[in-house]
């Protein structure tokens, strides 16, 4: 089999019952998981890993075991909608340590309980059995890379490419977020990438996947 081609699975269910799509490629090295779509309105993020998904299907050059989730909130992205199709916000709902239920902002609603969400529950159960050595999950805000673990040099790599500044802090109360939940407290260091809200697809194609190819060269090198 073609290092380029990848094993396509189901990587869970939506709240509303559909598949979402993964693809996984085993070159040996170090476990990478890239997340797009987790607020399903931020469709920078869901271009931009099909467009890694693009280049991969060309060339997957990388020495990583890597699993590329496109469209993690499948229900929100089709309906364009941060939430899912419970109304939840995923990156409120893991169940961290600081996970809260109270909505400090109407627009990131937490769930019932910790971890309520079927999304969630797969990321989770991903999260146990592979324990990525990076976490890529791709937003849309203001330009930001925000480094939660040690992941200082590929946030590095992508900063040299784009321009954007690196933070420990998205600079307000995120509980139940992946960040938290993955990069903080089980040593998966998680970088939740801000493309630029607005940015036009074919700019994302050209700023933003070459970034990240040449953060995976970093990747590499993880123990």
């Amino acid at each position: 089999m073609s290092a380029s081609r990848p094993e396509s699975f189901v990587f869970g269910s939506t709240a509303l019952g559909l598949p979402i799509p993964a693809y996984r490629w085993e070159a040996g090295g170090p476990e990478v998981l890239i997340l797009g779509g987790v607020h399903g309105d931020e469709t920078e993020g869901v271009v931009c890993a099909h467009g890694l998904y693009r280049e991969f299907m060309k060339d997957f050059r990388f020495r990583l075991n890597l699993t590329l989730v496109p469209a993690f909130n499948l229900d929100g992205v089709l309906a364009k909608s941060r939430l899912n199709g419970n109304g939840v916000d995923l990156n409120r709902n893991l169940p961290s340590n600081d996970w809260n239920p109270q909505a400090f902002n109407e627009r990131y609603p937490p769930g019932p309980h910790a971890n309520s969400e079927p999304e969630n529950q797969a990321l989770v159960t991903y999260l146990a059995a592979r324990k990525p050595r990076w976490v890529l999950s791709l937003h849309s805000w203001k330009p930001m890379l925000n480094v939660n673990g040690h992941c200082h040099a590929e946030a590095e790599a992508i900063r040299a490419l784009t321009g954007y500044i690196i933070e420990e802090s998205i600079g307000y109360p995120t509980p139940g977020c992946l960040g938290t939940y993955a990069g903080l407290e089980r040593d998966m260091p998680t970088l939740t990438y801000e493309i630029e809200r607005g940015q036009a697809p074919r700019d994302v194609l050209r700023i933003h996947v070459p970034a990240i190819l040449q953060a995976l060269e970093l990747a590499q090198k993880r123990n």
